[in-house]
């Protein structure tokens, strides 16, 4: 039998993508169908690749995450992500990065290495941020210039692998941050659960938000239980504990500011706590997984949600939110 050798037909021209519309009322680019409110996945024609022509009409400025080759006018994707609308600029925002610092960003943050007057804390950015021994609030809430004592005692403050909260105080011309816990809202982490998701690099996770930091009251008598988002993507779950003389006055912080806040011992935590508290890092994750956005309100309905589905189950109650429960909830959530 002869074979039959084809010339290669040649390569379709590239199309540039769709003019975009003046008169979008989302902040967005005209892109196809509208997408939920709280969805953050993108399906494949939301998102453009590296080397696509994004545009070619000479109206549009090139923005963050674009470029325009020489003795060209198109707008390229320099990164894979979605194409962001600002009047007459066109950005690409990646569908994964590193978190980028913003001042009074709050964050939560991994102790990576002690120095002489300051600890050099992971946050999820590209360079470590720094927290100065001077920016931290002393054991009985003592208001005095740190001194050669402090110095040699800053790892009974906090030492290597301490989680803690703490808000961006400054940024520095090498991209990295200042931080600071001068705040009884912020200091060290203890009686919880860390988990890690995405920050505001893009898609899925967490957002900045009205609130970051919420109490939940859980279910099946298990308490409350306290949900730190950090911005850059770490999130501490951890057991309520009520902090005396919350409302006390800046000039009486010492009667507010205990020497246990500094304490790495853990206290302890009903069973039914614990469970609840795996309930609710079930339900983030759950949210990450299905790239829906990681907030106050989305976690509180989906913590409720999987605390309905689990009643309507036969037999014990779980913690569980994979297979078929876990859809199930997504489900009661998607629902009108």
């Amino acid at each position: 039998m002869a074979i039959t050798i084809l010339a290669p037909a040649p390569a379709a021209p590239e199309k540039p993508r769709e003019d975009f519309s003046d008169d979008s009322d989302d902040g967005g680019v005209g892109l196809g169908d509208e997408r939920p409110a709280k969805r953050a996945r993108h399906s494949a024609k939301d998102i453009v690749t590296p080397g696509e022509i994004v545009t070619d009409d000479p109206q549009w400025m090139r923005g963050h995450g674009t470029f325009v080759a020489s003795g060209r006018t198109e707008i390229v994707a320099a990164v894979a992500g979605t194409v962001q609308k600002t009047n007459k600029l066109l950005s690409v925002r990646p569908l994964r990065a590193r978190y980028t610092p913003e001042i009074g960003d709050l964050v939560v943050g991994r102790i990576i290495e002690v120095q002489s007057k300051r600890w050099k804390v992971d946050v999820g950015a590209p360079v470590l941020a720094g927290l100065p021994l001077s920016a931290i609030n002393l054991p009985g809430g003592i208001l005095r210039k740190r001194t050669e004592t402090d110095e040699l005692q800053i790892r009974t403050f906090f030492s290597e692998g301490d989680l803690l909260v703490a808000e961006v105080q400054s940024l520095h011309q090498d991209g990295s941050a200042s931080l600071h816990t001068r705040s009884l809202k912020y200091g060290k982490l203890r009686n919880g659960v860390f988990l890690s998701v995405t920050g505001t690099g893009g898609g899925g996770g967490v957002v900045r938000a009205r609130r970051q930091v919420w109490t939940i009251d859980a279910a099946y008598g298990a308490g409350k239980v306290d949900v730190i988002l950090g911005v850059n993507g770490y999130i501490w779950i951890s057991k309520h504990v009520e902090v005396a003389g919350a409302e006390t006055a800046i000039t009486r912080m010492e009667e507010a500011v205990s020497s246990t806040v500094y304490s790495s011992q853990n206290d302890e935590i009903a069973p039914e706590t614990r469970k609840e508290i795996a309930r609710i890092r079930g339900v983030i994750t759950l949210l990450v997984e299905e790239g829906l956005r990681v907030d106050e309100d989305m976690v509180t309905k989906g913590y409720e949600t999987a605390v309905i589905v689990d009643a309507e189950e036969q037999g014990e109650s779980s913690a569980y939110l994979g297979g078929t429960r876990g859809k199930k909830v997504l489900s009661l959530l998607s629902g009108p």
